[in-house]
């Protein structure tokens, strides 16, 4: 299935994250949405922005995500971020981006381990961008909200409504 009205963007985080055996250490590897789409039989646009933890993400990076998102003829994008700063990227994005609608995601276990929880989050994700209105959304854990209604509970390692 080719979908071709949604630009997927990779910007790096903990779902694009590998174990180096060599070193003990995480890395951010090759975005993974590609492998999880293809997996899922979609064909889409991906492009990759950024590729870093969102702990290192400087406020001029975040305005270049934004004016990547801005300048995109899609009107629908999907998202994948480090879940850190994932509400500070979509404050930043959501005023240049009137009459698009964008749904981050990201994932709190890398999709290289067992018992990741990336490819449910891009799939709830990839729904919301097809049917939301226009505006910026979170899609973490079952549920889809607008950005601003979202908080990162660190003690339970969830997203919920706050």
């Amino acid at each position: 299935m080719n979908i071709d009205r949604i630009h997927f963007v990779a910007t790096g985080g903990t779902i694009d994250k590998r174990y180096d055996p060599l070193s003990g250490q995480l890395y951010i590897g090759a975005p993974v949405l590609p492998e999880i789409l293809a997996r899922a039989g979609i064909e889409g646009k991906v492009s990759e922005v950024l590729k870093k933890d969102s702990l290192d993400i400087s406020e001029s990076e975040r305005e270049q995500l934004a004016a990547f998102i801005a300048a995109l003829p899609e009107h629908q994008v999907l998202i994948t971020h480090g879940t850190d700063t994932m509400g500070a990227s979509a404050a930043l994005i959501e005023p240049r981006v009137p009459g698009k609608t964008v749904v981050l995601t990201g994932a709190m276990v890398p999709w290289s381990i067992a018992g990741s929880d990336a490819a449910f989050n891009i799939g709830v994700a990839l729904a919301a961008v097809q049917i939301l209105p226009p505006g910026v959304y979170i899609a973490m854990h079952g549920r889809v909200l607008p950005h601003a209604a979202y908080v990162k509970d660190r003690a339970q390692g969830r997203f919920i409504a706050g």
